[in-house]
């Protein structure tokens, strides 16, 4: 294995077979991507996954565990050698799982394969936030006020840093992600039961009990930076991404480009991200993620992966994302420079999730009814159908729709049309939250905070 990916490498040619190393539809979305590339897929599923779409698609299959994550989407010797006993040359991890796991990259890599993704060490560095800050810091990428690094065990230290820093402020977990790790605090009071509440917190979902604290921005937007990046020095953003409609910092609905943006604060942070990831030696893609409040960018993290809103970023450049990172894989250069880079219109994504959508419960089940919608600009990347069963052990997204037009007001238009043509029965989904957001006025005039949905539930539930 470790000659045939040295063969790979050495003659720039891509790979002859790749394994999927995930689920749901972003392990559709790179089954797609290799099938136009001419490459062959290998997808692991677990037992709950044995009907998926994207299995009976693959050109193998493989089973590797019961219905648990742990015991299956997240056991790397299984994963290993389901790569070798279908002699696959590379893994895909998508997004989620083991996809930001610096240890799972390692492990492919010395076992003979090529991962599709950044280096493990890069990983490594960008997935603790507080080597990340200072990786940025040094690269001249503005950071959110807070303390210099890991939280010090002395009380009064921590105390004096608050203080500083100016109430409120949020203690964040070193290694946390996708939401979790993160508590608010208003008065120092609070302060330190927080930290003690979140350093527990810490070591039990992500093994690490470091935390630190930053500045707690009353109305910021999210902002995101996509980039690209190859084994040659070549790097290029692809432009940003508003993903400011959150719940919990779980992101809702997306879109491209963001409006009511300073664009001369804009083309600059930009441009460091690109001289960022040149500092650090990046390769693949990646997303720098901002708060913006004020005209000014504040970093928080890097996700070394690809996105699950990578679709609206490719709606308006015409760069296929999955298919970048699988040519910079294989040691292909970009075949574009930043200014062949060119978007057009504007692209939103919203996510349907399986799930109630007043009480966000999960809604595990089976469809009794799938029609997804289509026409000018609509695109949707899912793995659902008609008497599809959707698994109780996972995330609750089951697709997402993308609708794109020459202006953000004509890709709402469309957005409207296509969920008032979904039909999803037999669970509940999140699509008439979609609806009433996309009449919402504040969000229609573009611009509002990533504390707006949640304020606006609030008040709906203080008025109930």
């Amino acid at each position: 294995m470790v000659l045939a990916k040295a063969a790979v490498k050495g003659a720039d040619k891509l790979f002859d077979k790749i394994l999927i190393a995930n689920r749901g539809e972003i392990a559709l979305r790179i089954q797609r991507a290799c099938r136009e590339l001419g490459i062959k897929t290998v997808v692991v599923h677990s037992e709950a996954d044995h009907d998926a779409k994207y299995v009976r698609l693959a050109d193998e299959s493989v089973c590797i565990g019961p219905p648990a994550s742990a015991q299956s989407y997240l056991h790397v010797p299984a994963i290993i050698a389901a790569a070798e006993v279908t002699d696959a040359q590379a893994i895909h991890p998508g997004y989620g799982f083991l996809s930001e796991n610096a240890d799972f990259a390692d492990k492919v890599e010395k076992s003979g394969f090529v991962f599709i993704g950044p280096r493990a060490e890069t990983i490594r560095l960008m997935g603790d936030k507080v080597s990340a800050k200072a990786a940025m810091t040094k690269a001249g990428v503005p950071c959110v006020p807070g303390s210099d690094g890991a939280l010090p065990e002395d009380a009064k230290e921590i105390v004096r840093m608050a203080r500083a820093v100016g109430y409120p402020i949020i203690v964040k977990a070193a290694g946390g992600g996708g939401g979790r790790g993160m508590r608010v605090v208003h008065t120092e009071a609070a302060l330190l039961p927080a930290v003690t509440l979140t350093r527990g917190e810490a070591k039990a979902a992500f093994g690490n009990a470091t935390v630190y604290l930053e500045k707690y921005l009353t109305h910021p937007r999210h902002i995101e930076i996509q980039v690209l990046a190859d084994e040659h020095k070549n790097v290029v953003h692809l432009y940003e991404r508003d993903c400011s409609m959150q719940r919990r910092h779980q992101k809702i609905i997306e879109e491209a480009p963001a409006t009511g943006v300073n664009q001369r604060a804009l083309t600059r942070i930009s441009e460091r991200c690109v001289d960022a990831c040149k500092r650090i030696g990046y390769r693949g893609a990646g997303t720098f993620e901002f708060l913006y409040e004020n005209d000014e960018f504040f970093f928080i993290e890097m996700n070394t992966r690809v996105q699950v809103e990578h679709a609206v970023t490719e709606a308006i450049t015409g760069i296929d994302i999955v298919q970048q990172q699988i040519l910079i894989a294989a040691g292909r250069k970009l075949a574009f420079r930043q200014r062949d880079v060119v978007r057009r219109g504007h692209a939103i994504e919203c996510r349907i999730n399986a799930e109630d959508p007043t009480s966000f419960l999960p809604s595990p089940g089976r469809i009794t009814s799938w029609h997804p919608p289509g026409g000018p600009g609509i695109r949707v990347d899912s793995h659902a159908y008609q008497n599809y069963f959707v698994p109780p052990h996972y995330d609750s997204m089951i697709g997402k729709v993308i609708a794109c037009g020459d202006s953000r007001e004509q890709a709402i238009a469309r957005m409207r049309i296509a969920l008032s043509e979904m039909v999803v029965e037999g669970i509940r989904t999140n699509i008439p939250l979609h609806q009433e957001l996309l009449l919402d006025e504040k969000f229609l005039r573009g611009g509002t905070s990533i504390h707006y949905l949640e304020e606006r539930m609030a008040k709906r539930k203080g008025s109930g």
